[in-house]
Parts: structure tokens; C-alpha cells; sequence
């Protein structure tokens, strides 16, 4: 059975009446905990394209950029997305069995609203009902709002990304401080730590532009204290 038809099949008890709590707590430990974070990603990226009322070509295409999905497998994912979209409970019931799930593992959490950010930008515009929604999310993450600035700063283009924002980190710290989170960002973005936490080996690419991103801000922070 095909991990798309193992998430059809998860969504389809919904539709006859299982509870979202009864579903995420059979998929609360490994392997299926990948299926849980797919099935997060996917229901909230159904429930976030009504934020802003419309689904992009774009948002689609930036969808198979963080899920592989192949041809023969393109009805189960578009069956697992129109269930998600048409499903009665709300994005808010959604993120909050997801965050308990991943209660103890905020980089999970963390991960998932990235694959957000990065398909709310596919169309090049940050919808207000798409920042709304992608706030109440973090808030039912349990995320900070440094480290949701910082995400922000990442994907939504209003200006060049301050590069304490990006880290995390505020001007007033010791650079040896910095240095350490820096590291510690590095650590946790490795393509085996992701895969060890039940992401899906797909969703480990966007890593690649995280990578990028905090290397850039390190750098740009360790030139303006050694200037």
C-alpha cells in the first residue's frame, strides 16, 4: 500500500464519521507519525488556499515541490487534498492535534510551517488572510514570536531580511551566543536529524533553502562585528 493511499485512507475515516483525534493518535509514533506531518501539511495548505480564496497554478506546483507525487498516484494525492479541503472540522482543530503530536518537538513544528510559507509564496504575494492564519497557526504551535519573525523574514520579500530576525537572535547578544544558535539551526536542518523526526523525505529539500538562509545571516552578522 502506497504511503498516498495510507493517507487517502486515514482522511477517508473522517469522512465516515472517525474523529481527527482518533485518527492522529493512530498515527502518533513511526513511521506513520510521516503520514501525520503529510497529512498536516496537506490539510493545512487545503484550508489556508481558502485564506486568500483561490488555489494557484503556482501553489500546486510548489506543493510537488515539497511532495514528490507519482503519476500513478496523482488521483490518491488529489483525493487526500479535496478531502482536506472539504472536511468539516476547521484549520484550528487541525493544527492543534498536529501540535500535540509534535508537542515535544517544536523543529517538527517548525518544518511543517515552513512547507506553509513556502507554498502561501508560490504566487509571489503574502495575502493579510494568509499572514492571519499562518499566525494563529504558530500560536497553536506554541512557536515564539522571534522564531515566527524570523521564519517570516525568510519567505515573505518586504525588505532584505534583517539577519538577527532570521536567527532568532537580537543584537544585544554576545557573538559567541549567536555563533552557538547558529550552529544549532545548522544541526537541526541536516537532512538525518529531519528524516529522524518523521518528516517526509520529500520535505527535507526545503532544508536546502534554510541552509542558505542562515548561512547567509551568520555571515552577514560575523562581517558587521569584525568591520
Amino acid at each position: 500500500m502506497s504511503i498516498w493511499t495510507r493517507i487517502s485512507d486515514a482522511l477517508s475515516a473522517l469522512a465516515t464519521g472517525e474523529g481527527l483525534a482518533a485518527v492522529f493518535e493512530r498515527l502518533r509514533t513511526p513511521p506513520e507519525r510521516t503520514i501525520a506531518f503529510t497529512i498536516a501539511v496537506i490539510a493545512l495548505s487545503a484550508k489556508m488556499a481558502k485564506a486568500d480564496g483561490l488555489v494557484t497554478r503556482d501553489e500546486v506546483t510548489a506543493f510537488r515541490e515539497v511532495f514528490h507525487i507519482p503519476q500513478e498516484e496523482e488521483p490518491n494525492a488529489a483525493r487526500v487534498f479535496n478531502l482536506a479541503r472539504q472536511d468539516v472540522a476547521g484549520f484550528e482543530e487541525y493544527a492543534t492535534r498536529i501540535g500535540q503530536m509534535f508537542r515535544d518537538d517544536t523543529a517538527t513544528l517548525c518544518d511543517l510551517l515552513e512547507g506553509l510559507f513556502h507554498i502561501a509564496m508560490a504566487d509571489g504575494t503574502y495575502h493579510p488572510n494568509e499572514d492571519a492564519f499562518l499566525t494563529r497557526v504558530a500560536e497553536i504551535f506554541g512557536i515564539g514570536e522571534a522564531r515566527f519573525a524570523g521564519l517570516r523574514a525568510r519567505f515573505v520579500p518586504d525588505a532584505e531580511p534583517d539577519p538577527y530576525t532570521v536567527l532568532g537572535v537580537t543584537p544585544e547578544m554576545e557573538t559567541d551566543e549567536i555563533r552557538g544558535i547558529w550552529r544549532q539551526l545548522v544541526r537541526d536542518s541536516h537532512p538525518d536529524v529531519m528524516i529522524a523526526r518523521g518528516v517526509p523525505e520529500e520535505a527535507v529539500r526545503l532544508s536546502e533553502k534554510r541552509m542558505q538562509d542562515i548561512n547567509r545571516a551568520w555571515e552577514a552578522i560575523r562581517a558587521q562585528r569584525s568591520g
